[in-house]
């Protein structure tokens, strides 16, 4: 399962349901922006999305998706154990019980009344309804709500790609430009169209147009609004009420929680471990939020763990999706009620704020490259240190430059070699840029050697190994001195392609999956089977003597 949709069906059902709800705004915000432009496309604009919204299945779909929304928030909210949680958590909250109370006078106000009074509810006339009111500052104010509780929500959905935070300079700039159109649009549109119902000439023909409410509909629909919130009102006391209650059951009694290497605690059963140490203060990892879509909250039961129920299928998920082990726990789906031991396996460091996001795995599809200098022991033997490290740093001044070239980078050197990776934004582009580098660094390599040969210095021969696969990128190693790096099979292939150049007598070895990405299909006749260890097949492989013309031997393969 794709992990953005990694979690129990209440958690993949809010997702989807504020997918629909964030759509339906952002179209709708766009749609009142229109009218900086022209009124006529900004009404065409609003025809066009009613065909959808106000149909029978539209409307299903975006007032059943309201509905499930705001009752899994306040089932959740109910169920919570403490209310202690990140800032950013609790500011999504409030600004989510925000939401329903300015909102159901907007929608008695169109909707309900175009059903029910046959008011024709179309931009004018909400413009001409809120437009420098004390309404129209609560309705702007619900705009920038919507907006900021669905980017939040959005943002903390997709952080944990790498894509969303190349993008997010991008996204944070429309995401501030899509309220401040909106607004626009309604200050001009709502300026012409209080003028012109301050027109004696205009004003009926617009009453007329809009079927304007009289003032016993608006006091029935204001009865209607009011109705409402109480409703909403008592839904919050009884989400309230049902807080309280949970709270003072689970204080009754209490389970000691005993973290290695750390402190012991003692918290009210009925908590899961992540709210247990979040009521305690103890610093604990979790990217989602408690949600049960990663594993960051992840610990390893040492004691206690034949004492918990088995996981659900949604926790199962995640835990085999990081090959955990047996007693291996998430801490946001477990509830403690007996002594326990636990070793948090993410344990976020003080001294670098984002470690705990920033070291989290994430799998790709890239090309990488291993290179290794061949004889370099025999051609050391002897030599200075000093010459040793001079040679090195000249000969990677020469052939590195190609691989940045291409967006390629050095993850790592080894001595008299390096392993390179392509991280761009896809299986394609990865192996496209791996195969123009390996050219790149050979011809480099002969101007490398030319320089070389001037000085009387015998040449330098080169082994290349590039493969395709699935990798797992992210800081690895102890806190404050963990590098981001790369590993898997993927690499180790690799790695053992580059180890058989030298008895195949080649420059470099492709391997077929990393030409199949980039889009090329060399004949079998031409490939090799290399027997590789830890493969339980032959990898079919392209050998290259002199990878300097790679484009040429391409075309004419």
């Amino acid at each position: 399962m794709n992990d953005l949709w990694r979690g129990n069906w209440p958690t993949r059902l809010r997702i989807a349901s504020g997918l629909v709800l964030f759509i339906y705004a952002l179209l709708h915000f766009l749609n009142i922006g229109l009218g900086l432009i022209s009124p006529d496309l900004m009404d065409r604009a609003q025809d066009w999305r009613q065909v959808v919204t106000r149909s029978v299945i539209g409307s299903l779909i975006l007032y059943g998706a309201f509905l499930i929304h705001l009752t899994l928030a306040l089932v959740k909210l109910a169920k919570r154990g403490t209310l202690r949680m990140p800032f950013w958590e609790g500011a999504q909250i409030i600004l989510g019980l925000v939401i329903p109370i300015l909102l159901v006078a907007h929608l008695i106000h169109t909707r309900t009344a175009h059903e029910i009074h046959g008011v024709n509810d179309e931009m004018g006339y909400i413009m001409l309804l809120l437009y420098n009111t004390a309404d129209g500052w609560k309705q702007s104010l619900l705009l920038l709500v919507v907006w900021v509780h669905g980017c939040t929500g959005l943002h903390f959905w997709l952080r944990g790609k790498t894509w969303w935070h190349r993008w997010l300079p991008t996204l944070i700039g429309a995401a501030t430009l899509v309220p401040a159109f909106a607004l626009t649009g309604f200050l001009v549109e709502g300026r012409r169209v209080r003028a012109a119902f301050s027109d004696p000439d205009k004003r009926d023909t617009l009453i007329e147009a809009f079927n304007f409410p009289d003032q016993e509909t608006f006091g029935t629909l204001i009865d209607l609004t009011t109705q409402l919130r109480w409703v909403f009102g008592a839904i919050m006391a009884v989400v309230v009420v049902a807080y309280m209650v949970k709270y003072v059951r689970t204080r009754q009694r209490s389970v000691t929680i005993s973290y290695a290497s750390g402190p012991v605690i003692t918290a009210p059963r009925g908590l899961t471990l992540l709210e247990m140490s979040r009521l305690r203060g103890i610093p604990h990892a979790s990217l989602c939020g408690g949600r049960g879509r990663c594993t960051t909250c992840r610990v390893v039961v040492v004691e206690g763990a034949d004492l918990l129920p088995p996981p659900d299928n949604a926790e199962a998920q995640s835990l085999a999706a990081v090959g955990a082990e047996t007693n291996t726990r998430l801490a946001c789906q477990i509830k403690p009620l007996d002594p326990t031991t636990v070793f948090r396996v993410f344990q976020p460091d003080g001294r670098r704020k984002h470690r705990d996001h920033a070291s989290h795995g994430e799998e790709k599809e890239l090309a990488v490259l291993f290179l290794d200098m061949r004889g370099f022991t025999a051609r050391t033997t002897g030599q200075l240190p000093y010459d040793v490290v001079f040679l090195l740093n000249r000969f990677f001044d020469a052939i590195v430059p190609p691989i940045n070239a291409e967006g390629g980078s050095v993850d790592k050197y080894l001595g008299d070699g390096f392993l390179a990776l392509f991280e761009t934004a896809d299986a394609e582009s990865s192996a496209k840029a791996a195969l123009r580098a390996i050219q790149g660094i050979a011809q480099a390599l002969k101007t490398f050697n030319q320089t070389l040969e001037s000085e009387g210095q015998n040449p330098v021969a080169i082994g290349i190994g590039a493969h395709l696969g699935g990798v797992v990128l992210g800081e690895i190693g102890a806190a404050g001195q963990a590098p981001r790096t790369l590993i898997g099979d993927t690499v180790n292939t690799a790695s053992r392609i580059e180890g058989v150049t030298k008895d195949h007598k080649v420059q470099a070895f492709v391997s077929a999956p990393l030409l199949h990405a980039a889009g090329f299909e060399v004949p079998a006749s031409k490939m090799a089977a290399l027997e590789l260890r830890g493969l339980s097949a032959p990898l079919l492989a392209w050998p290259i003597k002199d990878a300097s013309d790679l484009a040429k031997q391409l075309d004419a393969r």
